[in-house]
């Protein structure tokens, strides 16, 4: 008969040694990455400021809106109308 090693809890001993050991490692490159994201976007944000507040302030044309003006649109009783005057409802 065989007899049982204690290889098998020892596998598993040093395999959840292993993911803990991983799982730190995951979490530490994660807040790396993540305090590098603030920096730089601190950063952009800063030169983004910098910009504006040097940047001569643009205003609005004094002629009103550019484009085709919108309408208001029909009602449904106005339309019908129209269509039963053309012909096409009867």
């Amino acid at each position: 008969m065989s007899d049982k090693s204690n290889k098998p809890p020892a596998n598993a001993e040093f395999a959840k040694a292993q993911r803990a050991n991983d799982a730190k490692k995951a979490t530490a490159d994660y807040e790396t990455e993540a305090a590098a994201v603030r920096a730089k976007t601190a950063r952009l944000k800063a030169l983004r400021l910098a910009r504006d507040a040097a940047a001569p302030k643009v205003t609005a044309a004094a002629s009103g809106p550019k484009g085709k003006k919108k309408s208001k649109p029909g009602r449904l009783s106005d339309w019908l109308d129209g269509e039963a005057k053309e012909g096409r409802r009867s």
